[in-house]
């Protein structure tokens, strides 16, 4: 099962478009917030894909929570933007909501740097920005569950 993990867009829906179109085969898109209404308009063209949205520190009022947790092929996915987190400090309080929840990995966005992370059987995954990165480049991240594990990916808008 592949899993799509898309975060801080920023008005650049057509960016949102392209990954989605590139990653055909990901069954599970997660958009970690940071301008829903770029999400908003996809989810009635990819009726095919199961969509799971938080909001995110400027999507304001909106009908999104502030973190969710689902289950894929027996995996827990805890997904947030990070701000209520204070990820841009730390990522300890997510490290630890994730690990009292049970949760194996922990997805998060806001500090718009692509960041992958194993502690203690938790990954904690930021896919980076797909619009405005602080490291180097555009990024989201891929991650595939399956009977040999979980394999998660960042990758470049571009490539």
């Amino acid at each position: 099962m592949r899993l799509l993990v898309i975060s801080d867009s920023h008005k650049k829906s057509a960016v949102v478009d392209r990954v989605i179109r590139k990653e055909k085969s990901a069954a599970h898109i997660f958009f970690l917030g940071d301008v829903t209404d770029d999400i908003e308009d996809l989810l009635y063209e990819y009726t095919d894909r199961k969509f799971h949205i938080v909001r995110g520190n400027c999507d304001g009022f909106c009908r999104y929570p502030d973190y969710d947790i689902v289950n894929i092929e027996g995996v827990d996915i805890l997904y947030t933007h990070g701000h209520t987190f204070g990820v841009k400090s730390s990522n300890d309080k997510l490290y630890d909501f994730a690990k009292n929840t049970g949760a194996k990995i922990a997805l998060y966005g806001h500090t718009h740097i692509s960041n992958i992370e194993y502690k203690d059987g938790i990954y904690l995954i930021n896919p980076g920005s797909v619009s405005s990165p602080k490291d180097s480049f555009a990024s989201y991240c891929v991650i595939d569950i399956d009977a040999n594990g979980i394999l998660p990916a960042i990758k470049k808008c571009g490539d």
